[in-house]
């Protein structure tokens, strides 16, 4: 039998358990038909179609924020704070970000009142400790996506057993699907070393718990506490990244600050709550304020800033250019964008400096004041926690069978090869067509700092041909040495954690991201046609979207895919950029139809870039 008929049947037959197309968070969005097809003709109409399904993000976090498993939630992170304990986010993939960012809110919040006041920096770093994040894969992950992870509950188990959770800490598990193997496996891990956890996901509970083992597991045991956020299909088939995750950082996010919030008198001498940023006496009307973000958003003006974002970008990808973004505060919400974007839209993914045959990807991110050991420390307010496992790790946790020939370099290392500092990169500029756009927080550019900053990015973004500036926030400004000022006008609430701060950019770039690879072609519909299949639930993902695009059944679908793979990974030579398989299969499934003939092995024709 042939290798791919043999991994197809393999899937077929063993691994129902990641056929997922009953989750309503992978199905198509019935108010996002045509998606791909308005934005070509239309961009501001498809932004508003995008921006649409925002909207119902807040009935179903106005549900959750008024039930007994949040408060219960509130009411854990306070005990265990109280107590000297630990609170860890654990996530993979788009969450596994999320967790990262949460942690580095924290951080950063305990940092700064540090530096604002020498008498506290002792009790602000104990502080700043409290939180951690683990995310699958370490946090190597968090800018390049590593592939097969999810699939192992033991490695989940892992991480936990190596951040060291132990009685009276609390695990918060995010997955939107609420069915990812490593982050379930992180749960059964810190209940068995008397942590408290709880489980938050975006798919219905007893969906989950009827068809999927490893979900009801979890969500049937007494000693887990679940918070269902679901609130239905994406904007995009399967693009957990958008409505899911938004709903997520609302959720948790709202529930760590108001934790801090009520903490915050016990913790700080009362000369010193002063000197606390933002509103911070009471914790807001979360739903209320989402809503009203979103209403800022929506604004015509808001929405032809972005548009025009999106044409930015649209033209410069056309024409074979690259963006690099600047940022300070936004750097790690940039990250987690662009970094999702590579498997998403089947983009080439972040290149390491020591890698001359690759393709630089399409966007990076930088930081023009710091080099990169340094810059990487100030986005995770921390050290890099990286994984340092070897042959034998692979082997004990009986991880993949590529990761034990040959184990995946994921440590501290690896990670500082990716130049996101102020170094110089001639990669992003001698492209046929380049920019660089500094993307600021409006109250970023009123602070002190801010002048350094701008002569630094100003300085560095000489050797592109095109340097522009994007404001998120309240206000504008003029600012010199750049031809192009966007600003996308809201009001996110300034509060202690600069949660929505983090809202409003993640609702802008999600937007902007998806907007452009659909004017791109890289959308069918409003499905993720340009995907990469890398794991078992995009394997099924991409087998389901063959189907429906293709009009075959779901086995044919399946075998015409990894025949596709196995075709692709001879085919596709190093330094090019590999096409989608779920797109070639497509592709080529519609071509035979066409002729009436089957699917045939091999194409002589190159995928193109847009």
């Amino acid at each position: 039998m042939e290798e791919y008929r043999r991994k197809a049947e393999h899937f077929l037959k063993h691994e129902t358990q990641f056929r997922l197309g009953m989750l309503p968070t992978e199905q198509s969005h019935p108010r996002t038909r045509g998606l791909a097809e308005t934005l070509q003709r239309e961009p501001r109409a498809g932004i508003r179609m995008l921006q649409d399904v925002d909207q119902d993000v807040r009935a179903s976090a106005s549900r959750t924020f008024q039930s007994a498993e949040y408060r219960s939630l509130v009411a854990a992170l306070i005990e265990a704070f109280r107590a000297g304990r630990r609170v860890c986010f654990s996530g993979c993939g788009a969450t596994g970000r999320l967790s990262i960012l949460l942690e580095a809110c924290w951080r950063r919040f305990w940092r700064d009142l540090g530096i604002h006041s020498h008498a506290l920096e002792q009790t602000s770093a104990s502080l700043a400790d409290r939180v951690c994040s683990l995310m699958t894969g370490g946090d190597y992950a968090l800018i390049r996506s590593v592939e097969n992870f999810e699939d192992y509950a033991s490695f989940g188990r892992r991480q936990v057993a190596e951040a060291g959770l132990g009685a009276g800490d609390v695990l918060v598990a995010i997955s939107e699907g609420g069915e990812t193997s490593s982050v379930i496996g992180t749960i059964h891990e810190a209940l068995a070393r008397g942590a408290r956890a709880f489980f938050v996901f975006n798919n219905p509970a007893e969906v989950l718990a009827r068809h999927i083992e490893r979900s009801r597991a979890v969500i049937e045991c007494p000693a887990v506490t679940i918070l269902d956020l679901t609130s239905g299909p994406m904007a995009v088939a399967g693009s957990t990244r958008m409505q899911a995750t938004t709903a997520e950082l609302l959720v948790v996010g709202s529930a760590l600050e108001e934790a801090l919030i009520r903490l915050l008198p016990k913790l700080l001498p009362r000369d010193m709550l002063s000197t606390v940023p933002g509103e911070w006496r009471t914790p807001g009307d979360a739903a209320a304020r989402f809503t009203a973000l979103l209403a800022d958003l929506a604004h015509p003006d808001a929405v032809d800033a972005i548009a025009e974002w999106v044409t930015i970008e649209r033209d410069l990808y056309a024409a074979r250019g690259r963006m690099t973004y600047y940022a300070s505060d936004c750097l790690l919400d940039i990250f987690t964008d662009t970094t999702e974007r590579a498997p998403t839209f089947m983009l080439p993914p972040f290149r390491k400096c020591d890698d001359p045959v690759s393709p630089p990807s399409w966007a990076f991110v930088k930081n023009p004041l710091l080099e990169t050991p340094a810059a990487w420390r100030e986005v995770l307010c921390r050290e890099p926690r990286c994984l340092e496992w070897d042959q034998a790790c692979y082997e004990e946790l009986q991880g993949p069978p590529s990761a034990r020939a040959n184990p995946p370099r994921l440590g501290r290392g690896e990670l500082l090869k990716f130049l996101i500092g102020c170094e110089e990169d001639p990669s992003r500029f001698e492209a046929p067509d380049s920019a660089a756009a500094a993307v600021l927080l409006s109250r970023e550019i009123h602070a002190s700092e801010f002048s350094a900053w701008w002569s630094a990015f100003t300085a560095a973004a000489q050797r592109y041909r095109q340097r522009l500036a994007v404001i998120i926030g309240a206000d504008a400004a003029l600012l010199p040495q750049v031809e192009r000022v966007v600003h996308v006008p809201c009001r996110p609430p300034q509060t202690p954690l600069g949660i929505w701060n983090r809202l409003a950019v993640k609702l802008v770039l999600n937007t902007l991201s998806t907007a452009t690879m659909g004017c791109l072609g890289r959308l069918t519909s409003n499905w993720m046609a340009n995907v990469e299949a890398t794991n078992k639930k995009l394997i099924d993902r991409g087998t389901r979207l063959i189907s429906e695009l293709a009009g075959v059944d779901y086995e044919i679908a399946c075998y015409a895919l990894h025949e596709t793979m196995e075709y692709l990974a001879r085919a596709v030579t190093p330094g090019q950029e590999k096409p989608s398989p779920v797109a070639e299969t497509v592709r080529r499934l519609r071509q035979a139809k066409a002729e009436g003939g089957a699917l045939v092995s091999g194409s002589s024709e190159e995928p193109d870039r847009a």
